[in-house]
């Protein structure tokens, strides 16, 4: 396989026509080694339309998804961003190419380590990965001006929301199958969030978001 050439078909064939369109995103994208963030198992998955398994029922999302949501993140140099479900890294190491810094929280031990690993190849200096769970985010290091959830949940945590500055960001994917949808949700002021849909997608469940908590009698 011919890997540049691959890379540019991903970006021409399937990024750009899913109205990714920022010059800063698709260079990113062209830049950063995707080959390198994906299993060795499933290498011939790189550049495919498709999600990657990464073990433990957690996915890579397709080249299209991350590359949208990265852009509707307008994540700024001057940014610090927190990253909940860190997969593999490759989009904690997109987030750190635009950011001042990123953590990202990855539940699953292994795949805390494979991304800090990962990261680490790639010389990405300014992302950690922290083996935790992401629901209740990192209150004592916010609030931040981007948080990515890197997969689909039932419910945003309000803990996240909390840790939103004001005119921060948050990415993720919401809903239920067969219906989910992407959204970014900014914070206006101390009181008001503003939600956004984005686009239509489904996406496995991070690990731990469960589905929201019903009483049954």
């Amino acid at each position: 396989m011919n890997i540049e050439q691959a890379r540019f078909n991903m970006i021409e064939q399937q990024i750009r026509p899913w109205d990714v369109l920022d010059l800063n995103v698709l260079d990113l994208l062209a830049r950063v080694r995707r080959e390198d963030f994906v299993p060795p198992a499933y290498q011939a998955l790189a550049f495919v339309d498709a999600e990657v398994p990464l073990g433990h029922g957690q996915v890579m999302l397709a080249p299209k998804v991350e590359a949208r949501l990265l852009q509707e993140a307008q994540v700024q140099r001057h940014e610090r961003v927190l990253e909940v479900g860190a997969g593999s890294g490759f989009m904690t190491a997109l987030l750190a190419h635009r950011a001042q810094s990123v953590i990202a929280l990855e539940r699953i031990g292994a795949l805390a380590a494979m991304a800090t690993a990962n990261l680490r190849r790639g010389g990405v200096l300014n992302a950690s990965v922290r083996d935790m769970d992401g629901q209740a985010g990192l209150p004592g290091d916010g609030p931040f001006d981007v948080i990515m959830l890197s997969g689909s949940v039932a419910e945003v945590p309000q803990a996240l929301l909390d840790q939103l500055k004001i005119g921060g960001r948050l990415l993720t994917i919401v809903g239920q199958e067969p219906v989910m949808r992407a959204v970014r949700i900014t914070r206006l002021s101390a009181t008001a969030l503003q939600s956004q849909d984005l686009f239509d997608t489904v996406a496995p469940r991070l690990a731990g978001f469960g589905e929201p908590t019903r009483f049954h009698f």
